[in-house]
């Protein structure tokens, strides 16, 4: 098998290239290239992660705009895929509020692009969406049945790309996802981590509530996932919930920071997007279908905190 990753420099990006690397699949990792002259120019040279390769892999490395309709199915057609996860997104919340057009060609229309070619070449395509699709007022976890009514114009982009990717592709996985943390990129954790070296006295919102989740598990499960054949929409998370405040007191415990942290509203934080109170996610029927839950997230935590360290060197 050989996988088309896009996005595949942010944090689940590098995961899924490490777990395809740990399991023997080739793949094809692209993203919109720094200093590349060319949108879709594809080499022959390996991965980021060449020093691991495993025997019988050519992978690859590509620059990649999903927006461009012209480049998508011109790359398709040279790679040759049997499956395409796209990881590529627009995740500046705040910041799509004003940049919404940007906002919607990548998690709307770029994922459109990746759909219409996966339909003609008959290969399944993996793309992921969000909480953030639901306005968190139900008070318990949103099952996938549930009717989604975002608040945010990056939770709108996010609904509409689910509702174009199942138009165009009938081979399609929408995930949704929620607090995404690893080693990629910053998230919130790493955040957390850098404010509790500048600060000894921290604030957490304790009405804002969700599911964290690690990449390293995500990675695992979606390839799982990519292997039942059984298409759909699925909420991809941790197992339990947590609010921004227990994320942040949690991972501030684990680290033994000596400050303190104090439970605050979500509107003494200054933002231009609103976000939903409550979209912690119910998982059924995922463990149905791959035969397993995710570990839960405070054990996820402890895991990342770990694998930060041995990168730190520490």
């Amino acid at each position: 098998m050989k996988i088309f990753i896009t996005g595949a420099n942010g944090q689940l990006g590098q995961d899924l290239q490490k777990e395809c690397k740990r399991r023997g699949i080739d793949f094809v990792a692209t993203d919109v290239l720094k200093n590349s002259s060319q949108r879709a120019a594809c080499s022959t040279r390996s991965s980021g992660f060449a020093s691991n390769q495993e025997p019988g892999t050519g992978n690859r490395t590509c620059s990649l705009d999903i927006t461009d309709l012209h480049a998508v199915p011109k790359i398709l057609a040279e790679t040759k895929p049997d499956a395409i996860i796209n990881c590529a997104a627009y995740n500046a919340v705040d910041k799509a509020e004003e940049d919404w057009k940007t906002a919607f060609m990548v998690n709307s229309f770029g994922p459109r692009n990746l759909a219409i070619i996966s339909e003609e070449l008959r290969i399944p395509l993996i793309h992921f969406s969000t909480d953030a699709v639901f306005d968190g007022t139900k008070g318990s976890p949103y099952m996938i049945w549930d009717e989604p009514n975002p608040l945010s114009k990056y939770g709108q982009s996010k609904l509409f790309g689910e509702r174009l990717v199942s138009q165009h592709c009938t081979r399609s996985f929408i995930l949704r996802l929620s607090w995404v943390f690893g080693m990629g990129n910053i998230n919130f954790v790493k955040k957390v981590l850098q404010w509790s070296k500048e600060t000894a006295e921290l604030k957490g919102a304790y009405d804002q509530t969700s599911c964290p989740s690690y990449t390293v598990d995500l990675a695992r499960a979606i390839l799982d996932l990519l292997n039942t054949g059984a298409y759909g929409l699925y909420h991809l998370t941790s197992s339990g919930y947590a609010s921004k405040y227990e994320l942040a007191q949690e991972t501030l415990k684990l680290v033994n920071w000596k400050g303190t942290i104090t439970p605050v509203k979500s509107s003494e934080f200054e933002s231009a997007a609103q976000r939903p109170e409550f979209s912690a996610m119910d998982s059924f029927p995922l463990k149905e279908t791959i035969g397993y839950e995710l570990p839960h997230w405070k054990d996820a935590l402890a895991r990342f905190l770990q694998e930060i360290k041995r990168e730190s060197g520490g």
